[in-house]
């Protein structure tokens, strides 16, 4: 099981938005002007990341991908209305 260890940030600026970091490059690795829109990043948590593991929000093959190329993934909040439909479909579950 390959994998990489990387570290979850979220965004003091903008809600709902993570930065998802290859922990041994660091973030160094994030353009400058996308840590003055981001904020100062605050470490949510660092998890190892495997093609199996499933993401809330994201798909894990994209930020595998997006860690090997670049080093760093961009995770941004969903639209309101796909966030309403989210929600909706969740409670729906518990009647």
């Amino acid at each position: 099981m390959n994998g990489v260890i990387c570290c979850v940030y979220r965004s003091t600026k903008k809600e709902g938005t993570y930065l998802y970091i290859d922990k041994s490059r660091g973030l160094d690795v994030v353009p400058e002007a996308l840590l003055e829109l981001f904020g100062k990043p605050q470490q949510a948590m660092t998890m190892l990341l495997t093609a199996e593991r499933k993401l809330a929000r994201a798909d894990v093959t994209k930020v595998l991908a997006a860690l090997a190329e670049q080093g760093y993934y961009l995770q941004l909040p969903p639209p309101p209305e796909a966030y309403m439909q989210e929600i909706n479909k969740h409670n729906d579950k518990l009647i």
